[in-house]
C-alpha cells in the first residue's frame, strides 16, 4: 500500500477445491509443481563414504529463530508492521495468518518464513530486511507501505535478494522490487478497454485532486486513445469537500454532454453525489456508461440507484470467499481484503523453491511472461516491477455486482 492507502480493489479468481489449493501453479507449461518435484525425486543420492575412511561429521542445520514459520531449508523473510499502532498493526496480523495459512495449504513447502516486525517505518523495514538477509533469507515478502517498501528493497537489492512487497505505489517498484498489490492503473486499463470494446468513444474524466487521482488520471489519458477512444475532457476536485463536485460538475457539464462514457475513480461518498452534480448541470446522464475503478467495490455504492448499470474492474469475488471461508475456520474471524497478497507471496516462494531449489528464486523466474494463479486469479511481474492482473468486469445493480466479463484464465490474450 502507499502511505496511506487503504486495501484496495475487490475480491478475487477462485480454486476449485482445498486439495487444488495446495499446489500454486507456474502457467508455463501449464504443469503444477508435482512434475517438478517427482523430476527431482529421480535424481541418484551421493554414494557413501568408502569404508575405513574417515568421514565428515554431519553439517549442523542453523538453529530455528523464535519468530518463524515452518521448517523448511530455503528460509524466505517475512515484513510486516506488526508492532504499528492502528489499523496498521491488525492489518499485518491478518497478513502473517495468512502467509501461515499458506504454509499449512502448500504440500511439501520447503521454506521457513523469517517474520520481521518494522513498525512500519522506514528505518525499521530497513533494520528488518537486513536482519533477515543476514539470517539467510533468499528473497523477502513484503512490507506492506510505500516507504517500508522503498527503505526494504533498497537494502535487498544491495544484498542481490528479491523483495516481493505489497505497496500500490509504483514509484517504488524497479527491478528486483515486485509489487503483488492490486494496482490502480491495472483497473483503469480493463475498465477502459471494455468499454471502448462496447463501442464507447467519446470520454471524460471527473478525478479526485490527490494522490490517486494523479495516478489513475494518467492511467486514462494513456488508455483511453490506445483504444482508439478521445479523452474529451478531464476535471479536478479539492477532496473532502462535496461543495466542489458541483463546481467540477459545472466545469465537465460541456463535454460530459457530448461524451458517452464517464470515468468517475472515487469512492462511495463521492460518486453518487458527482452524478447528481453533472445531473444539475444539465448532463442527461441516460445512456452513458460510468466507469469507476477498485473503489466501487463497496455495498454502499451498489445502493445508490444512481450509478445502476455502471462497471469496474475487480478481481473474480469467488477466489477470496472461498479464502475467507478457510480464513474463518481457521482463525475465527475476517481476513482483511489484502491479506490473499501475503498467501500468494509466500505460495509463490514455496513455488519456485519447490520447482529448482533455492537457486530458483531469480528475477527471471519471478518474471515469468506466462505468470501464476493465486487467489485472485492470474497474475504475472513485469521487469520494471509493476505486476498485471486478470480481472473481470463487474456492473453495479440491485444493490449488488455482478461478472459482466469474466476474467481470463492466462496471458495469452489482451487482459
Amino acid at each position: 500500500m502507499s502511505d496511506d492507502d487503504h486495501p484496495a480493489s475487490g475480491p478475487s479468481g477462485p480454486f476449485p477445491a482445498r486439495a487444488s489449493r495446495r499446489t500454486f501453479l507456474v502457467m508455463a507449461g501449464a504443469t503444477t509443481l508435482g512434475t517438478a518435484l517427482s523430476a527431482c525425486g529421480s535424481m541418484p543420492e551421493s554414494p557413501p563414504p568408502q569404508a575405513g575412511l574417515p568421514t565428515e561429521p554431519a553439517p549442523q542445520m542453523p538453529q530455528q529463530p523464535a519468530n518463524s514459520i515452518g521448517t523448511g531449508s530455503v528460509r524466505i523473510g517475512l515484513l510486516l508492521p506488526l508492532g504499528a499502532s492502528g489499523n496498521a498493526a491488525l492489518a499485518a496480523q491478518s497478513l502473517r495468518n495468512s502467509a501461515e495459512m499458506a504454509m499449512s495449504e502448500f504440500t511439501g513447502a520447503n521454506i521457513q518464513l523469517l517474520v520481521k516486525d518494522d513498525g512500519g517505518t522506514g528505518p525499521g523495514a530497513q533494520a528488518a530486511a537486513q536482519q533477515a538477509i543476514d539470517e539467510g533469507a533468499r528473497a523477502i515478502i513484503g512490507p506492506v507501505f510505500a516507504h517500508t517498501v522503498a527503505a526494504a528493497g533498497q537494502v535487498a537489492r544491495q544484498r542481490g535478494v528479491p523483495l516481493v512487497g505489497f505497496s500500490t505505489d509504483t514509484n517504488v517498484a524497479t527491478q528486483g522490487v515486485y509489487l503483488l498489490s492490486f494496482l490502480p492503473q491495472t483497473d483503469v486499463e480493463r475498465a477502459i478497454r471494455y468499454a471502448a470494446s462496447r463501442g464507447r468513444r467519446g470520454f471524460v474524466g471527473i478525478v479526485p485532486d490527490n494522490a490517486y487521482g494523479s495516478v489513475v488520471e494518467a492511467a486514462f489519458r494513456e488508455t483511453v486513445p490506445a483504444v482508439g477512444g478521445r479523452v474529451l475532457g478531464i476535471e479536478r476536485y479539492a477532496t473532502g469537500d462535496g461543495g466542489k463536485y458541483a463546481e467540477a460538475a459545472q466545469r465537465a457539464a460541456a463535454s460530459a454532454r457530448e461524451a458517452d462514457a464517464i470515468f468517475l475513480p472515487d469512492a462511495a461518498d463521492a460518486v453518487p453525489q458527482i452524478i447528481q452534480a453533472l445531473a444539475a448541470a444539465g448532463v442527461n446522464m441516460s445512456g452513458k456508461q460510468l466507469i469507476g475503478t477498485g473503489l466501487w467495490d463497496d455495498r454502499r455504492l451498489f445502493a445508490a440507484p444512481s450509478v445502476a448499470g455502471g462497471i469496474f474492474a475487480a478481481p473474480d469475488p469467488a477466489g477470496f470467499r472461498a479464502f475467507s471461508e478457510r480464513y474463518r475456520a481457521r482463525y475465527g474471524q475476517e481476513p482483511v481484503r489484502t491479506a490473499t497478497l501475503a498467501h500468494d507471496g509466500v505460495s509463490l516462494m514455496a513455488a519456485l523453491v519447490n520447482a529448482k531449489g533455492e537457486m530458483g528464486i531469480t528475477d527471471a523466474a519471478i518474471q515469468n511472461p506466462s505468470g501464476f494463479i493465486g487467489v485472485d486469479g492470474i497474475f504475472r511481474f513485469r521487469a520494471d516491477g509493476t505486476n498485471q492482473r486478470g480481472l473481470a468486469i463487474m456492473q453495479v445493480g440491485n444493490g449488488t455486482s455482478q461478472i459482466i466479463d469474466p476474467a481470463p484464465r492466462s496471458f495469452a490474450g489482451a487482459i
